[in-house]
């Protein structure tokens, strides 16, 4: 009967033992994923302001006005990068009918690169590049004889053209890696209007030339997760005519 009493004992201490290991695992990862969440919604907050700011200052170019109207900004600024799409000669002052309003823009060169490099994110690629290498006689005033030199094909044209050319020794294929800095260009669409927590639009405030973005947030956000913890939001700043309230 003592045993039997003794191993339930056992049992049960192991069995609490157990339990709180699985407690303690809990209350650790728990909250570290928690804070990750709120990490990764701070910094899409701070994305979509950063492309809000963005698309004023287009729309400013543009007009030379900002506008109160961060959705109608977009459409325009988004607008005037398609026309560049189609028409790459669409710059100077243009009159654009867009959802039955007329607006007059004026488009500086160089427009669709900006607007490439601001609503981007740079990548870089390894690109194989396949050339030839030929290796041609020309005649050399300054060694007054034959000399031999390499090419590559694309100038062959150009050097048969000369009268130094002579002849076409050999040609012989290359192949050689080459890295490329591009963007990955996004368009911005409505859903960045939004905070993505609490999906309250954000606060553009115009005062004579100046322009402010600024987070809803007014007080602390709160979801409650796995009934023990909360998931907080705290306002997520503001820029302030270029100047950004975080690093």
């Amino acid at each position: 009967m003592d045993f039997k009493n003794s191993q339930k004992r056992n049992d049960f201490i192991e069995l609490l033992i157990v339990s709180a290991f699985i407690a303690m695992i809990f209350t650790i990862y728990v909250p570290v994923g928690i804070w990750e969440e709120e990490d990764k919604f701070r910094g899409k907050s701070h994305f979509r302001m950063k492309t809000i700011y963005g698309v004023e200052s287009f729309f400013e170019q543009l007009t030379d006005i900002y506008e109160a109207d961060g959705l109608w900004a977009m459409n325009v600024v988004n607008a005037v990068r398609d026309s560049l799409t189609a028409d790459s000669t669409y710059i100077g002052l243009q009159t654009m009918v867009l959802n039955n309003r007329d607006i007059q823009v004026d488009i500086p060169n160089g427009f669709e690169t900006e607007y490439d490099t601001t609503f981007g994110f740079m990548k870089m690629r390894r690109d194989t590049i396949i050339d030839t290498t030929v290796t041609v006689v020309v005649f050399s005033e300054e060694l007054s004889r034959n000399d031999t030199v390499f090419i590559q094909r694309k100038a062959l044209g150009k050097i048969k053209m000369d009268p130094s050319f002579r002849k076409i020794l050999s040609e012989e294929p290359l192949q050689r890696i080459e890295v490329v800095e591009y963007y990955d260009t996004y368009m911005p669409d409505s859903s960045m209007f939004y905070c993505p927590v609490t999906d309250d639009p954000y606060k553009i405030t115009l005062e004579e030339s100046s322009l402010k973005i600024e987070s809803p947030i007014t007080e602390i956000y709160k979801e409650s997760r796995y009934i023990f913890f909360s998931f907080k939001a705290f306002n997520h700043g503001y820029i302030d005519d270029g100047a950004r309230s975080w690093n």
